[in-house]
């Protein structure tokens, strides 16, 4: 009895931690002590003394029971609350363009958010795949306290994205207010404005586009979210857009039937529209319209990027913050395609459908298309978002930005290689499949003696050609165009992504919970001044100020300020590596 008391309750305890992993409803937790009270009972006073198979019955159907609770109270999806604890204390009622909003308070009372504003029209029905439009005025006041759905994008089984959290982030809390699954939508062009509470006015203004390869993401994630930079004295804005095949299907009858002839980049078209709606509305939050800085992480950065040559952003924003991506250099590695392919792409998934028409493809149901998002996610030049590839343009010395921050991370490979690594035996091979004739220069600069080496230099690698190098790009367009242009390196070790991609931003944002073990008090004490620069610099469009380490303008990307265990400015450790790429891809920088 004594072994099967210490089975019962290890398989008890396991079956509690799907419950809460999978983010089941409370009736199912009740359901699943009752069930195993029952079966306990039952064992000890039937089975116990039974037949091996009545034993092995009951155990069977002690674990049939539990799959079946599993998915009778399988986490319902709503919307998910922008307000802390169990009731919102609202704002004073705000007065926009297209109708009234009140947002609810929270931090302690020291910021306003203002969740789930439409900036667009819901982009469904005839309206998918066409430009976005003005939204629809409202009357009466409208309660912001939950954040509008994700905008259509494949989603995993919760269970799933429980572990991910655990393994990929080492981040995890036990909660019995989360057991549900946030919507996703193609109504989903929406915005959330942090503000500091109070009056204010002419405060700096900061838009976030969120990344996620063009095919996923949202725009409340905690990392990025404005509470940290409102409490510093910031407007901030998130938004949704478009992804996958709704923000990036390219066809030439959908070129025909816009007033524009564009197709291809609705969700670079989106984040213009929402810089728009910001610029219109902002001033009622206490932000200065004449004051945004646009700044973006990932896929969001290179949009960023984008927005930057883009001739229908001129005069929307002034500075530019990108984290970890640019679409800046002669052939973007990422989120970037050219016309003609884009336009194959969409062929072909018109020939898998078995349609003719775009109308054809409207009618297909959304739940449907969106396991294309991994065939169409790239923006591209369409002549109306974008009239070349922003390479181009910054040759010509054509971009809107007056001030640009950015730069990227020690260890950004580190996600994309975990089932990749390198070793003595297939380093060659992988750099060789890469750089081709090419490949002779770069193993005479990184030649690796130990498996070691061969992965620390592959990771590097790998690195540089995604995120590094398009940086080194943009800093030396800057330089020609005479941008004030600052870089960075962000190295810093913690409990947590460390200096993985997308590790910069919960301390480049000020949201580093107050309560984690996963940071220590050097970890906050570097998010304050990273804080800090960012607000200087959206402000002013000078990182610079009193009290911090001086932040040199990098005009050529030889010199970045790191962010680590030091704050200082630093040499550029690839530029050997970058010599090559631009040999390989025929810069003329």
């Amino acid at each position: 009895m004594i072994a099967f008391g210490i089975f019962a309750a290890m398989i008890f305890v396991l079956m509690l931690a799907i419950l809460e992993l999978n983010k089941n409803t409370l009736i199912g937790f009740a359901l699943l002590i009752a069930l195993t009270v029952g079966f306990v009972v039952l064992f000890i006073k039937v089975l116990h003394g039974g037949k091996w198979y009545w034993k092995v019955l009951g155990w069977l159907g002690w674990l049939a029971a539990f799959a079946a609770i599993l998915f009778l109270t399988w986490p319902p999806t709503k919307a998910v609350p922008a307000y802390e604890g169990s009731k919102p204390e609202y704002t004073d009622v705000v007065s926009l363009k297209d109708g009234d909003v009140r947002g609810v308070r929270i931090a302690d009372g020291a910021v306003e958010l203002y969740a789930g504003i439409p900036y667009a029209k819901p982009p469904v029905g005839d309206l998918r795949w066409r430009e976005p439009q003005d939204p629809e005025p409202w009357d009466g006041v409208r309660d912001c306290d939950h954040f509008a759905p994700m905008c259509m994008q494949p989603t995993d089984v919760p269970i799933y994205s429980s572990l991910k959290q655990i393994i990929g982030f080492h981040d995890y809390r036990i909660s019995l207010s989360d057991n549900y699954i946030a919507p996703v939508s193609e109504d989903g062009l929406y915005v959330n404005v942090w503000k500091p509470a109070g009056e204010a006015k002419d405060l700096p203004v900061l838009v976030y586009i969120h990344g996620g390869t063009l095919q996923t993401g949202q725009p409340w994630y905690g990392d990025y979210a404005g509470t940290g930079l409102a409490k510093r004295g910031m407007v901030v804005v998130n938004l949704g857009y478009r992804l996958g095949i709704f923000g990036y299907f390219a066809d030439e009858a959908l070129a025909a039937e816009s007033e524009h002839g564009t197709t291809g980049n609705y969700g670079l078209l989106d984040q213009i529209k929402a810089i728009e709606w910001v610029k219109q509305n902002v001033a009622a939050f206490g932000g200065d319209p004449d004051n945004i800085t646009i700044a973006g992480e990932s896929a969001g950065s290179a949009s960023v990027s984008a927005i930057c040559t883009s001739p229908l952003a001129k005069g929307l924003f002034r500075r530019a913050v990108m984290e970890s991506s640019t679409v800046a250099s002669i052939e973007p590695p990422h989120s970037f395609r050219s016309f003609a392919d884009a336009l194959q792409s969409g062929a072909e998934l018109k020939t898998r459908y078995g349609v003719q028409t775009a109308q054809e493809l409207r009618a297909i149901d959304a739940g449907t298309l969106v396991n294309e998002a991994y065939t169409q996610h790239h923006m591209t030049v369409d002549g109306y978002a974008l009239t070349e590839t922003p390479y181009e343009s910054y040759r010509k010395g054509v971009y809107n930005e007056e001030q640009q921050l950015h730069g990227y991370n020690s260890e950004e490979s580190g996600p994309f290689i975990i089932f990749g690594h390198a070793n003595l035996k297939n380093y060659e091979q992988k750099v060789r499949g890469f750089f081709k004739s090419y490949a002779d220069d770069v193993l005479a600069i990184y030649a690796p003696q130990t498996d070691a080496e061969a992965d620390a230099y592959w990771a590097r690698i790998y690195g540089a050609i995604f995120f590094d190098y398009p940086h080194y790009c943009l800093a030396r367009h800057a330089g020609e165009n005479g941008i004030p242009s600052y870089e960075y390196y962000f190295s810093k070790q913690n409990g947590r992504l460390s200096a993985w991609h997308s590790g910069e931003m919960i301390y480049l944002y000020g949201n580093i919970p107050a309560d984690s073990g996963l940071f220590d008090a050097n970890d906050r004490q570097l998010s304050e001044t990273m804080m800090q620069y960012v607000y200087n610099f959206a402000k002013t469009g000078d990182p610079n100020g009193d009290g911090l380490p001086v932040w040199e303008r990098t005009d050529d990307g030889t010199r970045l300020m790191e962010f680590g265990e030091q704050i200082a400015m630093r040499d550029e450790q690839s530029l050997a590596l970058f010599a090559v790429l631009d040999r390989m891809y025929g810069s003329e920088q």
